[in-house]
């Protein structure tokens, strides 16, 4: 009696599966290369010249003798204790424009999402449009809104504030122009624009029916808010808030143009270091310590608020 055995199956011919081989290779390598053009671009773009900056802040000389790099990194302290009011002005200007950019943003992207219906598209529209516009030109035009003798200057007059905004160092007597409060106005309304749109992605994803089991649990409407909708906003408040004081931290043309000597940041004082005295090593000092600053803010505060995994 034979045993009958499966015959084993037959090997393919050498190479022929070398083809299938191919092509399943070259389908791994294909997200490297989609990566590629923007690897390069960072490289060009923001890697050599970041490691251009670090050289230049460690040179000495003079525009007509030269820059030489002598790896005197002094200059980081001495630009630190000649410019620290700067440094601070401008942590507490962003931060006041954050904070005002995050309770004018948080109602209407709460109202784009939940309240709006079918005018949701028109209102984003609106809070886009600003940015058809040149960002000078909308400084400016804060400029002729705050200027001295207008309708806003007189009704904040009539009503007493600027008596109360004086006495707390943030205007100057009866005028708005050239005071912190310009600077801080400016800031806010230009990077408005930033908190409201991570503000209404998050809300927008938040389910509706949440809510209705809120509702179904007795809570109140502000119990639910407390405890359910700003609880699963916080990636937007959190992207919202660094994507408006990164910016607002290192602007200059606010300054500038609505702000005084008295209001002037670390921004300012970066642009007159590289394009007026041409001290190019304390300009580079400078802006890595305002970028070391604001790295470790940012990552403090995004530790604290526990979004680490969210945003």
């Amino acid at each position: 009696m034979t045993t009958v055995t499966d015959a084993p199956p037959p090997k393919a011919p050498a190479g022929e599966d070398a083809p299938a081989r191919g092509p399943r290779k070259r389908g791994r390598l294909v997200p490297y290369w989609l990566l590629l053009p923007g690897i390069l671009w960072l490289l060009v773009f923001f890697a050599l010249p970041l490691v251009y900056q670090a050289s230049t802040s460690v040179q000495t000389g003079s525009l007509e003798e030269g820059f030489k790099v002598t790896w005197h990194f002094a200059t980081y302290w001495e630009a630190l204790t000649d410019y620290w009011p700067q440094f601070l002005r401008s942590v507490l200007y962003a931060g006041a424009a954050t904070v005002l950019c995050l309770l004018l943003g948080y109602p209407l992207a709460y109202l784009i999402a939940f309240r709006a219906g079918r005018w949701r598209n028109v209102i984003l529209v609106l809070v886009i449009a600003p940015f058809f516009t040149s960002f000078l030109i909308r400084t400016l035009a804060w400029k002729t809104i705050l200027a001295d003798g207008g309708p806003v200057v007189d009704a904040l007059n009539s009503l007493h504030v600027l008596d109360v905004t004086s006495w707390l160092g943030v205007t100057a007597g009866d005028r708005v122009l050239a005071t912190p409060l310009a600077v801080i106005c400016g800031l806010t309304y230009n990077f408005l624009p930033f908190m409201i749109l991570p503000l209404y992605t998050s809300l927008e994803r938040i389910d509706g029916r949440l809510h209705e089991a809120a509702g179904d649990l007795y809570a109140k409407p502000s119990t639910t808010f407390r405890k359910v909708t700003f609880p699963l906003s916080m990636p937007g408040v959190v992207s919202g808030t660094l994507l408006t004081f990164i910016p607002a931290a290192g602007d200059y043309v606010n300054a500038d143009l609505l702000g005084s000597t008295d209001t002037r940041m670390v921004g300012n004082v970066i642009q007159t270091q590289f394009l007026r005295i041409l001290d190019y090593p304390t300009a580079a000092a400078l802006s890595f310590i305002l970028m070391a600053a604001i790295l470790f803010m940012v990552t403090f505060y995004i530790r604290k608020s526990g979004t680490e995994d969210l945003v």
